[in-house]
């Protein structure tokens, strides 16, 4: 063997070793949510084990713990992150085909300062959007147009999520649409295509891998947000975080490590399923498009 197969050899097995070292936790957690709460206390730890659902179930369907079930809470999370992320994309690439296409003035200005937005922690902002909400619901409920508060209930969520995950998508499909040539437009204009054809039939279908890093990056951020969904929502639209959080305290006081871990698996599992199926969207859309050339 020589030394230049030896080193690629000896490069694979550190990746390995490192993978490995780094999903020990996860794989551990795994295990955990098909034990039976004596076999996760276990002393020695017990690697062979007969599998079982129990925490799994009592974890859907309630512990009685201060969670009575989580599906209610599972269904807010699908519901408020497809939904707001899904919104978002389809705002955002309308956004990017404008700023790439026309050009405004100051448009690197306007597109740093709407990023800027995410960059500002969570825990500075959401005591002005409570309050900007607050003032939202009782103007309308002056006016007569709602009678219960609209803002900070499911709607106002699924907007407040939308509007996090608007910037970092127009960063990503601009710069995939500014690698699409505008040639591809002034032929179908020429041809008697009108721009919402040349847009959803000539540019989206060439931006598609960039609509789905963009998708699947602002779904992970909303299917992990706590702080905003614990605030800003109320009992309608509280999500797994909050479920997780509230829950794996038992009646006793004790931590409820088979709850911890049935729930931990249920929660990662639709991120991981997306980024497995998706991964090589999520490699190209890191380089927000830049590596294409105008074709």
């Amino acid at each position: 063997m020589n030394s230049s197969a030896l080193k690629t050899r000896a490069y694979y097995a550190i990746l390995w070793m490192v993978a490995i070292f780094f999903f020990l936790p996860i794989f551990w957690i795994a295990l955990a949510a098909f034990k039976t709460d004596s076999d996760i206390l276990a002393v020695p730890p017990k690697l062979i084990f007969t599998p079982t659902l129990e925490q799994i179930n009592k974890t859907l369907f309630g512990r009685g713990t201060g969670i009575s079930n989580t599906l209610p809470y599972l269904f807010n999370s699908l519901v408020l992150s497809l939904g707001s992320v899904a919104l978002a994309t389809m705002v955002s690439f309308l956004a990017a085909y404008a700023f790439s296409r026309y050009k405004p003035r100051a448009t690197n200005f306007l597109m740093f300062l709407m990023l800027s937005t995410r960059m500002v922690p969570a825990a500075a902002s959401v005591i002005p959007i409570f309050q900007m909400y607050n003032a939202f619901d009782i103007t309308l409920r002056g006016l007569g147009l709602i009678s219960q508060p609209f803002f900070r209930g499911f709607p106002g969520v699924l907007l407040l999520y939308t509007m996090f995950s608007v910037p970092f998508s127009l960063w990503i499909l601009k710069g995939f649409i500014d690698g699409v040539s505008p040639r591809y437009d002034e032929t179908g204009f020429i041809n008697g295509a009108s721009r919402l054809h040349v847009l959803f039939k000539v540019v989206l279908p060439q931006v598609r891998p960039g609509l789905i890093a963009a998708f699947i990056f602002n779904l992970i951020f909303v299917w992990n947000e706590f702080l905003f969904n614990f605030i800003l929502g109320g009992q309608g639209t509280q999500m797994i975080p909050y479920a997780l959080a509230v829950g794996m305290v038992n009646a006793g006081g004790n931590l409820d490590w088979g709850y911890i871990a049935s729930l931990s698996i249920i929660y990662v599992t639709l991120p991981m399923v997306m980024i497995f199926f998706f991964q090589k969207y999520l490699l190209v859309g890191m380089t927000f498009g830049t590596v294409r050339g105008e074709v």
